[in-house]
């Protein structure tokens, strides 16, 4: 079961999460995120209009997703990046492939281009590679030993779904970036 995440969703949400950040490389952050701070992202994703959805097995929590903005200036205001992360014992049940659609499904709906996937290597990165093939994605490059984590570097592979690729204009407004970051 998909449905949209919730502030009572944030605490397996930051386990799972930092369960990550200690033992993987899906995530370049060094030091788990509180439930303070996980809230305040959870916010600010909401706060744009972007989804954060997650899985359900059974009634139990399976994993998330959430699109967030993909660069922070205004001429990316139609692309968005997606993160999706599921529990160990939930992995090869289709969880990752109902939260990717349900994302893609909703930035659609929004009037978005394009969905970002950063995969970097990992143990699961071949099967997120897959995944995101098989919903449309496609390789768009790699960054080379970007990420120094665990004693080694680490590529990231980028993927991306065009959702309206024939190039025509966009019909609605995109995300409001307001300038973007320094």
């Amino acid at each position: 079961m998909i449905r949209e995440a919730t502030p009572s969703d944030l605490p397996a949400i930051t386990a799972l999460y930092g369960r990550e950040v200690l033992t993987g490389t899906a995530t370049f952050e060094l030091d788990p995120p509180s439930l303070a701070e996980m809230t305040a992202r959870f916010e600010a994703v909401r706060a744009r209009g972007l989804p954060w959805f997650v899985a359900a097995i059974d009634g139990a929590f399976a994993g998330y997703a959430y699109a967030s903005p993909f660069r922070p200036r205004p001429a990316y205001r139609y692309g968005v990046e997606g993160s999706i992360y599921v529990e160990a014992d939930a992995r090869g049940r289709g969880v990752g492939r109902a939260l990717l659609t349900a994302l893609v499904d909703r930035v659609r709906a929004m009037g978005l281009r394009h969905v970002i996937g950063a995969i970097s290597d990992s143990a699961t990165s071949e099967a997120s590679i897959a995944l995101h093939q098989r919903l449309g994605f496609r390789q768009v490059g790699t960054y080379a030993q970007v990420g120094w984590k665990f004693d080694r570097w680490i590529d990231v592979h980028l993927m991306q779904l065009d959702l309206a690729p024939d190039g025509s204009p966009p019909t609605a407004p995109g995300l409001d970036l307001g300038g973007g970051l320094a």
